[in-house]
């Protein structure tokens, strides 16, 4: 009994021991790999799932410059971090797991609590949420002004008694934005995992409208015209960025350096325009002061509410 519950310990130290050396992986440990995982999960355009994206083509021009292979590593919302970091919390209770990347990069967007988790690079991309409906609601598009601050209040004011599509735990959670304990008639997505999903689910009426972060609204404009309507801003200019391990500085800070001079010689503007193109126009600020002239089509009148 004794020799088994010191076997038990000894496999638990060495177990820790490699889950430690595992967290500590950092830009030299990857080098002697000889491989950079990039963990995702298809959002948007920035990994579409058939190989290609914004956030894909990044982590493909990185590995090319750390002279290193590409892998990626998919995974899912609710799993992401602990693929990350090698610990799953779940309803507070934390698991170790195995550690399956060196970065998320997905159109991860900057939050508070995700902080705690993770250290961001510079930012990537822009966003913000906005308040989406099927273009037959009876709400109207709020009438745009100078004020951001009075736009959002306007635009929440038109949420009304409809069922209204939240995603908790992600930059749809309603918490973040002042909607809970007011009467709304929230409803968590929970069919499908993808917030790609949650316009299909108004056109569906499952809801009357949901809440969707700007690349991916941009993207549902152009799959569905004509279908759904932008109501106007949920929350105020967000950014997305690449998360990496608290224990990985330096990869982090090469990261850093190495998508400046993405900016400085063109490259990522040329990328973010690819994957992008309509973005330009609504964070000319974000892009360069020139973006706006990049954008052929002129936006429509629902859409400027959203700036």
């Amino acid at each position: 009994m004794q020799k088994r519950s010191l076997l038990t310990v000894l496999t638990a130290v060495i177990w820790l021991a490699a889950a430690h050396l595992a967290c500590a992986a950092d830009l030299d440990s990857i080098k002697k790999r000889g491989v950079l995982r990039h963990l995702g999960t298809p959002y948007a355009n920035f990994v579409t799932g058939s190989g290609d994206g914004l956030d894909v083509e990044l982590m493909q021009r990185f590995a090319k410059h750390l002279g290193v292979r590409y892998e990626y590593v998919e995974t899912d919302w609710d799993h992401m971090f602990g693929d990350l970091t090698g610990k799953q919390v779940n309803d507070n209770v934390t698991t170790a797991v195995p550690i399956r990347g060196d970065l998320i990069a997905n159109g991860l967007t900057v939050l508070p609590w995700r902080q705690k988790i993770v250290d961001y690079s510079d930012p990537t991309f822009p966003s913000a949420v906005w308040l989406l409906a099927r273009a037959d609601s009876k709400i109207e598009p709020i009438a745009a002004t100078a004020d951001r601050q009075h736009d959002i209040a306007a635009t929440k004011a038109r949420i009304g008694s409809g069922v209204l599509l939240v995603k908790k735990e992600t930059c749809l959670d309603p918490v973040l934005y002042g909607l809970t304990g007011k009467g709304l008639n929230l409803r968590d997505y929970t069919r499908s995992k993808n917030p790609n999903e949650m316009v299909p689910a108004i056109l569906d009426h499952y809801a009357e409208t949901t809440l969707l972060d700007v690349p991916d609204a941009l993207m549902a404009l152009e799959k569905w015209p004509g279908q759904i309507k932008v109501i106007g801003p949920i929350s105020d200019v967000q950014l997305m960025a690449v998360g990496f391990p608290k224990s990985s500085p330096e990869l982090r800070q090469a990261f850093n350096d190495f998508l400046e001079s993405l900016k400085r010689d063109g490259t990522y503007a040329s990328l973010a325009r690819k994957y992008f193109p309509s973005a330009f126009r609504y964070f000319p600020e974000f892009f360069g002061a020139n973006s706006a002239s990049n954008v052929n089509s002129p936006p429509k009148p629902s859409e400027i509410a959203i700036r």
